[in-house]
């Protein structure tokens, strides 16, 4: 019977005991955070060349005779390259597509089936919607012709890669997803 209870008063592997019953809790808090940390990392990697794509395509030369459609090569003056310059600079940073992605195999990852994963279109806005004042004066839009202002939108999506791909458990299907609109200034 002493035994018994000098066994029972001993702590000498609560230590460990305790130890055992946390580590679980620890690595999944430790392996979330590397996750969440790889997932922001993608969305601002995708949300900032998506934002490049669609300030460079802003600041294209407007043709003279534009119409405003979805199709962008009948607002740019260099027709139907514009949209290909403007999925270039998306893509790899550079106006010719000769240059490697900026994160090499990145947009190689298409989401749900699609081919195509950076997409370009043009909407309109009427030159009365930003003229509040009714006073003819719509800043650097005066000069365009006609009576709206192309507004590009440069789209893209990618499949995330998740952490626990490269550990060999690809159970994600998630697909990131960006757009950034900016109005065609063509300076």
């Amino acid at each position: 019977m002493g035994r018994l209870i000098c066994f029972l008063r001993n702590q000498d592997g609560n230590s460990a005991a305790e130890m055992a019953l946390v580590t679980p809790f620890l690595l999944a808090l430790l392996f979330g955070s590397v996750e969440l940390g790889n997932l922001f990392m993608d969305e601002h990697a995708l949300e900032k060349q998506i934002r490049d794509g669609a300030r460079y395509a802003s600041r294209l030369t407007v043709s003279d005779d534009y119409s405003c459609s979805a199709d962008p090569s009948t607002v740019y003056q260099d027709g139907a390259a514009a949209a290909d310059e403007i999925i270039n600079v998306t893509k790899n940073g550079a106006v010719s597509g000769n240059t490697t992605a900026r994160w090499t195999s990145y947009w190689n990852r298409n989401c749900d089936g699609k081919a195509q994963t950076v997409s370009v279109s043009i909407r309109c806005v009427d030159k009365d919607q930003i003229d509040t004042t009714a006073s003819g004066n719509t800043g650097i839009y005066t000069s365009l012709p006609g009576t709206e202002i192309p507004v590009v939108k440069v789209s893209g999506a990618v499949k995330y890669r998740s952490v626990f791909a490269l550990l060999g458990f690809d159970a994600t299907n998630v697909c990131l997803q960006a757009d950034s609109e900016a109005a065609v200034q063509g300076l």
